[in-house]
């Protein structure tokens, strides 16, 4: 897997990039196919269609993992928007609290605004946490699918290993 992150010019946009999980074994289940063909022994059929189901199955899981990878940068994006809104909020807040301690006499307009930006920091608060929560429920199934693919990958080695040296004992 790569991962690249580019900034553009203005140094205000990443963007995460993911290539797709590779299948190296793909092969091995051509190579069980021919001898399936080849040899007159019956469960060796039987291993080449595991290899090729098993080779089915770690492509989806490839493709599901890839997918939660990139929902889980998405969302951690999203969030570290919002905790920057946050901080905007926050800066407001406290320069509109340094010029009423230094007005002496409050004005109400200036508490109204006050008030404002304290609930709408609450309400920016919640979004961002809700999105790192959801950054990381993708990232989890991205490493549960991620595990999968790799789980599919042996399995089909050992089919493989089976087939070429003929040994059911290593089969499935």
């Amino acid at each position: 897997m790569c991962h690249d992150w580019v900034l553009n010019k203005n140094a205000n946009l990443t963007v995460y990039r993911m290539e797709e999980a590779e299948v190296p074994l793909e092969h091995l289940h051509e190579h069980v196919k021919e001898t399936a063909e080849h040899s007159g022994i019956t469960w060796i059929s039987w291993a080449a269609l595991s290899t090729a189901i098993l080779a089915v199955l770690a492509a989806i899981a490839g493709l599901l993992s890839g997918q939660h990878a990139n929902e889980a940068m998405m969302n951690q994006i999203e969030a570290s928007d919002q905790w920057n809104y946050y901080q905007a909020k926050s800066i407001k807040a406290s320069v509109l609290d340094a010029k009423m301690s230094l007005a002496g006499a409050p004005n109400e307009s200036d508490q109204t605004k006050r008030d404002r930006y304290e609930k709408e920091q609450e309400e920016i608060k919640s979004e961002a946490e809700q999105k790192e929560a959801a950054a990381k429920s993708n990232f989890h199934n991205h490493e549960v699918f991620a595990r999968g693919v790799t789980m599919f990958q042996i399995a089909i080695a050992i089919a493989a290993i089976s087939a070429l040296t003929k040994k059911r004992k290593f089969g499935l």
